[in-house]
């Protein structure tokens, strides 16, 4: 049960506070009876504002999705690929919110929140996505400074960003733009060659304890706390 007016402020008929004036008012009712301060609710009650049904808004979907290596992020559908969508065969239609490359693998987080997707994939955020990679070479002190400077690739220098050595030839990485297969072509002008590279977080969702071909919703807390980033409130 929530109160009162979290419900209607979460159906979207006003904030809590105003809601609280339109039960002092004597302008809402539920089940039938007249509603006071405070009372707590059931989603499923008949409550009322103005003789109008108020209704919990329907919340949108979110996974979290360990995409595997050789799925393509992609809705099109091509001889000898197997795309996201297809693979994930989820009731609901779905887009995701950033792309792993065909070798790739990790987490993607799909959503049918179109707004949500919106205010991830604006660069101009520095949302940060944090990657784990194997490389062909040694991980160097020279390699991880260079990388973490900034790299040109596509025209640009990449922006300062995090890296740290895991293993002779692993390191994580943590990005705050989305550039086009950015981590490998850092690394090759770094003179070097990726191996393995997988996606474990972005911004606060985890890959977790996922298997390739996994999902999970992304709800309660995690869920608050990155509409709470998204919406600058959060850190």
């Amino acid at each position: 049960m929530i109160r009162l007016n979290k419900f209607l402020s979460e159906a979207g008929i006003c904030s809590r506070r105003e809601a609280d004036r339109l039960i002092e008012a004597g302008r809402v009712s539920v089940n039938g009876k007249r509603a006071s301060v405070g009372e707590r609710v059931e989603a499923d009650w008949e409550i009322l504002v103005d003789g109008k049904r108020a209704r919990k808004k329907q919340q949108k979907t979110l996974l979290a999705f360990y995409k595997p290596r050789g799925i393509v992020c992609t809705f099109e559908r091509r001889k000898g690929q197997v795309n996201i969508i297809d693979f994930l065969d989820y009731p609901i239609r779905l887009t995701y919110a950033g792309r792993l490359d065909k070798d790739s693998e990790g987490l993607i987080i799909l959503t049918d929140d179109g707004e949500l997707i919106h205010r991830m994939m604006r660069g101009a955020n520095g949302h940060e996505k944090e990657y784990t990679v194997e490389i062909d070479k040694q991980v160097t002190e020279d390699f991880l400074e260079q990388m973490q400077k900034g790299i040109p690739i596509l025209g640009k220098i990449t922006r300062p960003c995090k890296a740290w050595r895991t293993g002779e030839k692993t390191f994580r990485i943590i990005l705050t733009q989305g550039m086009n297969r950015q981590i490998r072509r850092m690394c090759e002008y770094l003179d070097c060659r990726v191996v393995k590279l997988k996606r474990i977080r972005i911004m606060n969702i985890e890959l977790g304890d996922l298997k390739p071909g996994e999902y999970r919703l992304i709800e309660g807390k995690d869920r608050e706390r990155l509409d709470a980033l998204l919406n600058g409130t959060g850190k």
